[in-house]
């Protein structure tokens, strides 16, 4: 991963910033309100949102209005927030540890989040319960991972054993996510386990995007604020601290403002992956490595690809396909492509 350039960001990169990023959400948003299952022109969307904004006089709202205010703008919204939350958490973890493979669950996270889900559902719990019981679980397992650190680590392997201790804890947690599985009911309780860990935004509500959005957005807001820090990590600890980067909290707060925001992700979707590793990836090949502009950018391209995603995955076929399926399938080629051209002399 080069090192990023600490200079201003050029006028033509922030011109192009803006244009492709600012209007490509918005133009993939309005078309993913006309596709479904329910197809619609697009009058007919301009005059649902118009109804619902407006008023129209009716006492109750026609199909159209319901398909579109109901079931698909609490489900694009979803899909903006949750690939907005992991592609800029994994952009702001390959920047803390200066490595190109790292993604939002290096160090547990989403296996936690997995566990308290499917615990969760092996009692009983409702929608909420399952959500409080990820976004807690994924908290318990990057604090276990911390801890580990703080306990074992010594001045110079910090992050060796932070990533370590990431590694084993996921794989725990892991572990854990198999055995409620096995003692699952298979008929009833043990499908509904295996659906929600491939990932699904089928049914988020408005009430499940505030429950998310207030810790995506704390987090976001900190790795926003520290975002020209990070530029300072990629010449290494030592140079940084020279620099007046105190390199333990800054990487701490990053920590704990990407995992706010993955935990809160998987809570509303379940375990989406490559979505952290492949679009901060792309990304840096369209604006470069340099914090200031990658973290937004990201954010955006993350909430995009998601979004497109989704929408393949609720029109193709007539039994909705989980994301984490679709997310792996798309992003693995994606990724080989960055490989090869990382071979072949290209940044990555």
């Amino acid at each position: 991963m080069s090192l990023p350039a600490l200079t201003t960001p050029r006028t033509g990169t922030v011109v192009k910033a803006v244009l492709l990023f600012g209007l490509l959400p918005l133009l993939v948003a309005f078309l993913s309100l006309l596709i479904g299952r329910y197809p619609l022109a697009p009058d007919a969307v301009l005059t649902a949102l118009g109804r619902h904004l407006f008023g129209s006089g009716q006492t109750t709202p026609d199909a159209a209005e319901v398909v579109v205010v109901t079931i698909r703008l609490p489900r694009i919204a979803a899909a903006l927030l949750v690939g907005a939350a992991l592609a800029t958490a994994g952009a702001a973890f390959q920047g803390i540890f200066r490595n190109p493979l790292v993604s939002p669950d290096i160090l547990g996270v989403a296996a936690g989040a997995g566990f308290g889900a499917a615990l969760a559902i092996l009692l009983g719990a409702g929608p909420v319960g399952i959500q409080a019981a990820a976004f807690g679980g994924g908290l318990l397992a990057v604090t276990t991972t911390w801890l580990i650190t703080r306990w074992h680590a010594g001045e110079g392997d910090a992050v060796l054993v932070l990533i370590l201790a990431g590694v084993i804890v996921g794989t725990v947690f892991s572990a854990l996510i198999a055995l409620v599985k096995f003692v699952a009911d298979p008929n009833n309780v043990l499908p509904v386990i295996t659906f929600w860990l491939m990932g699904s935004l089928a049914a988020v509500s408005g009430r499940d995007l505030l429950a998310a959005g207030l810790p995506v957005g704390a987090g976001l807001a900190c790795l926003l604020l520290l975002r020209w820090r990070l530029n300072l990590l990629a010449f290494g600890d030592e140079e940084a601290r020279a620099l007046g980067v105190e390199v333990e909290r800054l990487r701490f707060a990053v920590v704990v403002g990407a995992t706010l925001m993955t935990a809160a992700a998987v809570a509303i979707s379940g375990v989406i992956g490559l979505v952290g590793l492949v679009v901060p990836h792309v990304t840096r090949l369209l604006v470069g490595p340099d914090h200031r502009v990658l973290l937004p950018a990201a954010a955006v391209m993350g909430g995009t690809f998601l979004l497109l995603v989704d929408d393949v995955a609720r029109s193709l076929v007539a039994a909705e396909i989980p994301l984490g399926i679709l997310t792996s399938l798309i992003g693995a080629p994606f990724f080989l492509s960055l490989l090869g051209r990382a071979r072949n002399g290209g940044a990555a």
